[in-house]
């Protein structure tokens, strides 16, 4: 028997769930309800379902949760980072099962209410770390575990999103830190998961600085439009969307923004901007690793070096996912669904002491992120069976990355050491509720 799937929340990211029950994994589930803010984004979807023969689904708004869960035994939860613990903690109330995106919620208030839902709950939580999945992020776990390298001492992780990427999180919702809890949670909760998972350790002390140096109404001079749309510059600032140009983004959004007053291409250098795009943490882990973490929003290139120390030897991770970037390429390739990975590499070395360094294997597949998402569509649709890298992430596992990129957001906002206790899942008193 087939189970039941309610979407909430009708964005971008819902997309890659709903082809797949609509294509490969349509015989584990079908689509049976949608929950969004705006009935233009709903009826996207509605059309998409109906273009594989079946019938159009009941819509419902955000006050209709309730009736929903009705006709579901499962909730998929895409909407705005703030609103997924609100979503969630009704679902395992209502006894379904929850699959959500990362992050999984945005402050320590929200992993509380998740976590003690999850204790009451018969419901199952699935948090989507589609990044677990790619083939060189496991290589590297393989890596580590086989002893090669001995005890991990350190990790050094720096990831680069270049200004196609990185300006969008600063043309949308994301660019309000009460949304999205900046990019040290909704971004960094992807990393954060990394190395938890890499070294099977548990965070126990965070410390960070953050600034917003380059997007922003106060990093440029002159006069500036609010938004792309309808702005003369349009074509040539390489900084300007245009939204009108892909059918799916003008479907999605700028035929939506009648509904929700939702604007998807506000100018990254507009007022507004809450969130950082320099971040540098430090995090101490309960097995004595010490992590130094970097991300920044304005490089030239996307990509990120990993590098792991331990106690005979050092790993390094290289990865380029995009080299350059041509202006016109204004929009985000991950956001449109098509590629551009124009001089992409990856490539993974040991070096034991007194030995020469050695490339290992990254078996790539086909498909987004190296083959990792159609890993990860198998696991959330058909279950993980006997993984033994362990790549299905729970609550808990949602929980300890949340809580590193809002223990790095509060530390930088004080300047003071954040304490995490619990095995990484709770936040200092006196933290969480700052």
């Amino acid at each position: 028997m087939t189970r039941r799937y309610a979407f909430v929340g009708l964005g971008h990211r819902a997309q890659m769930y709903v082809d797949a029950l609509l294509g490969d994994w349509s015989d584990t589930g079908e689509i049976t309800a949608l929950l969004d803010t705006n009935q233009t984004r709903m009826d996207f979807y509605n059309e998409r379902i109906a273009a594989t023969g079946r019938a159009a689904v009941p819509t419902f708004r955000p006050d209709g949760f309730q009736q929903m869960l009705e006709h579901c035994d499962a909730v998929v939860v895409t909407s705005v980072d703030n609103t997924h613990a609100e979503y969630v903690v009704a679902a395992l109330d209502a006894g379904r099962d929850v699959v959500v995106e990362k992050p999984l919620t945005v402050d320590a208030a929200g992993c509380e209410a998740i976590a003690a839902a999850a204790e009451r709950s018969s419901g199952e939580i699935v948090v989507t770390f589609n990044y677990r999945y790619s083939p060189r992020n496991t290589a590297l776990r393989e890596a580590i575990a086989s002893g090669r390298i001995g005890d991990v001492t350190s990790v050094n992780f720096e990831w680069t999103l270049d200004t196609i990427h990185g300006a969008d999180y600063f043309r949308r919702w994301h660019r309000d830190r009460e949304s999205s809890g900046g990019l040290l949670v909704h971004k960094s909760t992807h990393h954060f998961d990394l190395v938890n998972w890499w070294l099977d350790a548990r965070a126990e002390m965070v410390f960070a600085q953050a600034d917003l140096r380059f997007y922003g109404d106060g990093n440029v001079e002159g006069p500036r439009p609010e938004r792309s749309h309808g702005a003369p510059e349009l074509g040539t600032d390489p900084f300007l969307l245009d939204i009108g140009a892909d059918d799916r983004l003008r479907r999605l959004y700028l035929d939506a923004e009648a509904e929700d007053g939702y604007v998807r291409d506000q100018d990254v250098f507009a007022p507004g901007v809450t969130i950082d795009d320099n971040m540098a943490v430090l995090v101490r882990y309960d097995n004595r690793a010490l992590l130094t973490y970097s991300l920044n929003a304005h490089a030239p290139h996307e990509g990120y070096r990993v590098t792991v120390n331990g106690t005979k030897g050092r790993l390094e991770l290289e990865v380029c996912e995009r080299s350059w970037t041509p202006p016109q390429d204004a929009v985000d390739p991950s956001a449109t669904g098509k590629a551009n990975a124009q001089g992409a590499f990856d490539r993974l070395t040991v070096q034991e002491h007194w030995k020469q360094a050695e490339e290992l294997p990254i078996r790539n597949g086909e498909g987004a992120h190296g083959g990792g998402d159609k890993l990860l569509l198998n696991d959330v649709f058909r279950g993980p069976g006997q993984d033994p890298l362990a790549r299905q992430a729970g609550y808990r596992d949602g929980i300890r990355s949340v809580l590193i990129g809002a223990a790095a957001s509060r530390s930088a906002r004080t300047g003071a050491p954040v304490t995490l206790s619990d095995s990484g899942t709770r936040m200092a008193p006196e933290a969480a509720g700052a």
